[in-house]
């Protein structure tokens, strides 16, 4: 059977002669903007015809999963000086997954697992986290004074189980007394961390914890944006301290959308070897997720343009559904009472609107989770759906926005088919 590639969604239409406008022109054209779409049946039956290759599980779970459950079995089998080994060693290769997720970050979240899911546990069921484990890893601590992986894994159980004090109502107590053992945990992981300078062991994870430690700080603000700068110094290729650097900066967290703003387009600056424009689409990416209000000060232009070179600098899938989700989902156009001032839907349509190349000349294949999570968002565990039920859920929603966006392409009965080679279009039969 022939394929017949699609002409690049990205090019700028040619000009109609004057008369010659097609029937049905402005309503393919209000489909694009988001303003119409098709009937909920009629969107079911074009999701249908977008063939579409889905891996329940990736290449970046895979090598997540890895390096996690690495650091937990040398934790359970009392290995410590081997996982300070492998930590001190992601940390100065700057090892990372194929997605871009920090390899040291991920064997010491696996080395603290069962002590941090221990504590959780008992605070769910109101007798307040478990401090045993807690316990067994700063005797572990005892043993190794001179390591800072070691010590990093133990403040970072602290600030975990911190966190469960704060958040947790079943723990029991006033919020008063739960604040106050958030408090004590923070101040013990900044006690234990203390010692050790980032720079001089040349380690990254040792800059996030000091960025973690700004929730407890009585002054975040004054520290946030040179923390960061810290941070991304020792590791400027690294996405994730540049998306963690624009949460931290949302005026509910230690910052404002100015301030926002103005990291963003200085990190660019900064990192341009690596990211180009990147970093400045990096900055506002799960801030704009989780405000919308940041539609109003963002640079859509310079936004966009940080997503062409992201698509193009990091071609990895698993990044490719990441930014599409964004795009499709979290970018969506709303009806009624969710609408936004007119110049903000503007720009919200400007970011909806990159779906369209973002699917055509970089998605290969699908990854269902990542586009559940842009439906979900950051949940706590016990609200999070079943997998099964989420991959099903991020499936239905990816086919859904990709045949709502490419609904003309197959008003004649055709299909979408999608291969090494990119998006092309099957006739209908």
């Amino acid at each position: 059977m022939t394929f017949d590639p699609l002409a690049p969604s990205d090019a700028p239409p040619r000009a109609p002669r004057r008369g010659a406008a097609r029937p049905g022109m402005l309503a393919a054209l209000a489909r694009r903007l988001g303003l119409i779409r098709p009937p909920r049946a009629d969107l079911d039956s074009l999701a249908r015809r977008v063939l579409l290759p889905a891996l329940p599980t990736s290449d970046e779970e895979h090598a997540r999963n890895r390096f996690h459950d690495t650091g937990q079995r040398l934790a359970r089998q009392e290995d410590w000086a081997r996982l300070a080994d492998r930590i001190a060693q992601a940390d100065a290769t700057r090892r990372r997954t194929p997605g871009g997720e920090i390899a040291a970050r991920l064997l010491a979240e696996g080395a603290r697992a069962d002590a941090v899911a221990a504590a959780r546990d008992a605070a769910r069921d109101g007798h307040g986290p478990d401090p045993a484990g807690l316990d067994a890893l700063e005797r572990v601590r005892d043993d190794h004074p001179e390591s800072y992986p070691i010590a990093l894994v133990v403040a970072l159980t602290h600030m975990d189980i911190g966190c469960a004090w704060r958040t947790c109502r079943a723990a029991g107590g006033s919020a008063r007394d739960r604040e106050a053992r958030f408090l004590d945990h923070f101040r013990r992981a900044e006690d234990l961390l203390a010692p050790f300078d980032a720079t001089a062991h040349d380690a990254p994870s040792l800059a996030a914890a000091q960025c973690a430690l700004l929730a407890a700080r009585p002054a975040p603000r004054q520290r946030v944006a040179d923390d960061y700068a810290r941070l991304i110094a020792l590791d400027p290729g690294c996405a994730g301290h540049l998306r963690a650097l624009g949460t931290a900066l949302l005026p509910a967290r230690f910052g404002s959308l100015d301030t926002l703003e103005l990291e963003a387009r200085r990190m660019a600056a900064r990192t341009g070897a690596q990211h180009g424009a990147g970093a400045y689409a990096w900055v506002w990416f799960e801030a704009l997720a989780a405000d919308p209000e940041g539609l109003g000060t963002v640079d859509a232009g310079f936004f966009v343009e940080g997503l062409h070179d992201i698509a193009r600098r990091t071609p990895d899938q698993h990044v490719i559904n990441e930014l599409a989700a964004f795009c499709g989902l979290a970018m969506a156009p709303r009806d009624g009472a969710a609408r936004l001032p007119a110049a903000q839907e503007r720009t919200r349509a400007a970011l909806h609107g990159c779906l369209d190349w973002l699917v055509a000349h970089h998605l290969r294949e699908l990854h269902p989770l990542v586009w559940a999570q842009a439906l979900v968002g950051p949940a706590p565990d016990a609200g999070v759906p079943p997998r099964r039920a989420l991959v099903a859920r991020g499936r239905q929603a990816a086919l859904r926005a990709i045949a709502a966006r490419f609904a003309d392409e197959m008003a004649d009965g055709g299909a979408l088919a999608f291969s090494s080679a990119g998006m092309y279009r099957l006739p209908a039969l």
